[in-house]
């Protein structure tokens, strides 16, 4: 096949209704979305690593905005190549390209875009953010990527859990760090009734001060609750800002320091019990 062969068929017009494309436009068109994918994960990259944390935007907001502006780079280079791919593309043939998707959403992609629309939701108000601790219809975890149709949440077991967009739209979200990473954690401790209440505080007081992780500001605080059928009841409450993500582990790590305190002060833990008090015993059969 000549050469001269080659370029007469890479230039000849196939026609559709009011489109003609060339099998040469179809390639440059092709070659130019690889080069706009290129070139929107590279602004993606640039803004979310480099512009916007040095704006002073926390990582989160960071990879919200910088996939919207993805988003509408792709949008903006897509309405440009196809003009290039499809001669006589112009915005009545995009009507009805709109109108044969519309189509098949309503028959086929309803859940499709129901999550895509969730997620443009997500990235622009924020309910949730990459780095943010939820919880949402029982998965808990930290929220790792969010994405067109889903977002990834990390559990402290290292399990990605991937979450329809559209659940955080419509079920209740628990958001521990919406308004930022400090979380108080109650810790509930029993005391024997022969304790000293005061001496207790004091014990629980100093284990919160010997964990590095609960901050000094808001102060640890103490509670008597209440008087159990087998204890005193107590709660100490600690605020951490680096822990927020682990509540087994900072509660363990205070619970160790609650047990040396109270061996310290020599307070003493009680195991339930029960008093049983017999009014009468009956009396030994007549022989």
């Amino acid at each position: 096949m000549s050469l001269e062969s080659i370029l007469e068929f890479l230039n000849k017009p196939f026609v559709f209704g009011n489109l003609s494309f060339t099998p040469f436009s179809i390639i440059k068109g092709v070659l130019l979305f690889v080069a706009l994918l290129v070139l929107t994960a590279f602004v993606k990259r640039l803004l979310r690593s480099k512009v916007l944390p040095k704006a002073g935007l926390d990582h989160g907001v960071s990879v919200a905005v910088s996939t919207l502006v993805g988003y509408i780079v792709l949008v903006v280079g897509l309405l440009v190549i196809l003009p290039v791919m499809i001669p006589g593309f112009d915005l009545s043939t995009l009507s009805v390209i709109i109108g044969a998707v519309s189509f098949g959403i309503g028959f086929g992609l309803r859940n499709v875009a129901d999550n895509f629309v969730s997620g443009l939701i997500l990235l622009i108000e924020r309910p949730i953010k990459v780095g943010d601790r939820i919880e949402v219809e029982g998965v808990y975890g930290t929220v790792r990527q969010i994405r067109a149709r889903s977002t990834t949440v990390s559990t402290n077991d290292h399990v990605d859990i991937i979450v329809p967009n559209s659940q955080f739209i419509s079920s209740q979200v628990t958001n521990v760090s919406h308004s930022g990473n400090n979380v108080r954690y109650r810790i509930p401790v029993g005391v024997h009734y022969q304790s000293d209440v005061h001496l207790v505080k004091k014990a629980l007081l100093e284990a919160a001060d010997l964990c590095p992780n609960v901050l000094e500001k808001p102060v640890p605080s103490v509670r008597f609750l209440e008087f159990g059928d087998s204890s005193l009841n107590f709660e100490l409450w600690v605020w951490t800002d680096t822990f927020f993500n682990r509540p087994q582990t900072m509660r363990s790590e205070v619970n160790f320091n609650i047990w040396e305190m109270f061996k310290k002060y020599e307070i003493e833990i009680p195991y339930p019990q029960q008093d049983i008090y017999v009014k009468e015993l009956p009396s030994a059969p007549s022989s």
